[in-house]
């Protein structure tokens, strides 16, 4: 048996979209609400919820483990009421016949929507990560805020994606300062965490404190160790810490918007080796050399073909799905589309519309 095990609050807008995306594909549904002043629990209980209360206290964890021990089914799908299924209930399914004791983790694709003012292609952009969502029933959380799942079981990617809508702007606002009040009560008490501190620069860059979010970002690498000078010791720490990836993106973004373009390319080139099959990597470093060459006039001429070189190479991968924090569109629409920008710039009408006409068929 699977249940879903969710926790809510003042969710009344998304709580019923959840629970009929999964509905079809688990055995029981607990939807745990915090607090909630709408009828989120109303909502809950009328799709078919087992609803239970729990006092907020300030811990995402709490609220997660005691989630978890109203949950009677040996498998759990962790979702949060702004959370859908996309796909992935017939692996759901398969997990909840099959009778075995749960002996691993399970990942899930999770695709968040944001509003990206960065964006040349719409508002719209998604960022997928892999993170655990699916856990036997022995495994629990730790942590007040970004909470995380604690084990040494075996972990193992599934064929599930949910989508997650948390981070636009209009969410975001009604959230207020409560994560980064979170997060500094637990900074406190895990100064040398590089989790927390890869978490803090991600509140203030979405607060447009760039300032602010590179010290989180740099403090965050020094705290892992990286970048290490042993290759494998690096691609260790890359599974160890797949977050890794995301936050060299998030930096460079970070650097660039606090317009230290300068240090933003000396940390690229640091960590070029690491991620030269990342289209994200390249697409932010075209993106750094396009603001080096308008800083800069006098070399532009030796930039622009680094430039056009980096988002040329990011149709050469392609997208990178099973890539932590990866940016859809980066290895295919956003970057023919940057393309057709820069050549078009250039006077080369020709070649700027056909990358206009590849960016428009692969963002079908």
């Amino acid at each position: 048996m699977i249940a879903a095990a969710i926790i809510a609050k003042d969710e009344s807008r998304s709580i019923e979209r959840c629970l009929r995306s999964i509905a079809p594909h688990v055995d029981e549904i607990v939807v745990v609400d915090t607090g909630s002043t709408d009828e989120t629990a109303a909502i809950a209980a009328a799709c078919g919820a087992r609803v239970e209360h729990f006092d907020w206290c300030d811990d995402f964890a709490a609220a997660r483990n005691f989630t978890l021990e109203r949950v009677r089914s040996p498998w759990r799908l962790i979702l949060d009421a702004d959370e859908w299924l996309i796909h992935g209930g017939e692996t759901l399914r398969a997990l909840g016949s099959a009778g075995d004791t749960p002996r691993f983790v399970g990942l899930a694709e999770l695709r968040n929507e944001f509003d990206d003012s960065g964006s040349h292609s719409g508002s719209v952009s998604i960022l997928r990560s892999w993170i655990p969502r699916v856990l036997p029933s022995s495994v629990r959380y730790q942590g007040r805020v970004h909470e995380q799942p604690v084990h040494q079981l075996p972990i193992t990617r599934l064929d599930i994606a949910i989508g997650h809508d948390g981070y636009r702007k209009a969410q975001q606002e009604k959230k207020g300062d409560r994560n980064e009040r979170l997060l500094q009560a637990e900074l406190s008490r895990l100064p040398d965490d590089p989790y927390l501190h890869y978490q803090m620069g991600k509140e203030r860059e979405a607060r447009e404190g760039y300032p602010e979010a590179c010290a989180c970002y740099q403090t965050a690498r020094e705290r892992v160790g990286w970048p290490p000078d042993d290759a494998a010791l690096a691609a260790a720490m890359q599974h160890r810490h797949p977050w890794l990836h995301a936050m060299t993106i998030r930096h460079l973004y970070s650097l660039r918007k606090a317009g230290r373009v300068a240090d933003a390319l000396r940390r690229a080139e640091t960590d070029a080796r690491f991620w030269g099959r990342s289209p994200d990597f390249h697409f932010a470093l075209g993106d750094l050399l396009l603001d080096f060459a308008l800083q800069s006039p006098h070399r532009a001429a030796d930039l622009l073909p680094r430039i056009e070189a980096h988002w040329k190479r990011c149709l050469e991968i392609g997208e990178t799905p099973t890539l932590d924090g990866s940016v859809a569109g980066r290895g295919s629409h956003l970057a023919a589309h940057n393309l057709a920008v820069f050549f078009q710039s250039l006077g080369d009408t020709k070649t700027a519309e056909t990358y206009r006409g590849l960016s428009r068929r692969n963002s079908d």
